[in-house]
């Protein structure tokens, strides 16, 4: 996946629309976040980054750096959460996903602290 690409799927979970997201996925996609429990197929997916972005004001990624390994791409980001409070955070980030050769996101892994954004 170029630059270009890995620019273009961070700019999309920007946008807070869980259902440009989901178009970025294979139909039967899985998607890890954090610690929380799987989920499966772009239907469930969109309905948990509703979900997700129902606690939250806003994000906005800065990508950091990004590698390449086969089908797999694996980047660096930091992320600023907009608080519901208004306040910003800012938490370091990875996000490893592989690509089929349709070039939709099967498998999408985010590993990340939470624990600021929701802090009192």
């Amino acid at each position: 996946m170029s630059d270009e690409a890995v620019r273009h799927v961070f700019q999309t979970v920007d946008t807070f629309d869980p259902d440009a997201f989901a178009r970025l996925l294979a139909e039967d996609a899985t998607l890890v976040f954090g610690n929380a429990e799987p989920m499966a197929g772009r239907e469930a997916i969109a309905a948990g980054l509703r979900a997700f972005f129902a606690t939250i004001g806003g994000l906005r990624h800065r990508i950091v750096r990004n590698w390449q390994a086969g089908a797999d791409t694996i980047a660096e980001t930091e992320v600023t959460y907009r608080r519901l409070d208004g306040k910003d955070v800012s938490v370091a980030a990875v996000s490893i996903w592989r690509t089929g050769g349709d070039g939709l996101i099967s498998d999408y892994r985010v590993f990340i602290d939470l624990a600021p954004v929701y802090a009192s």
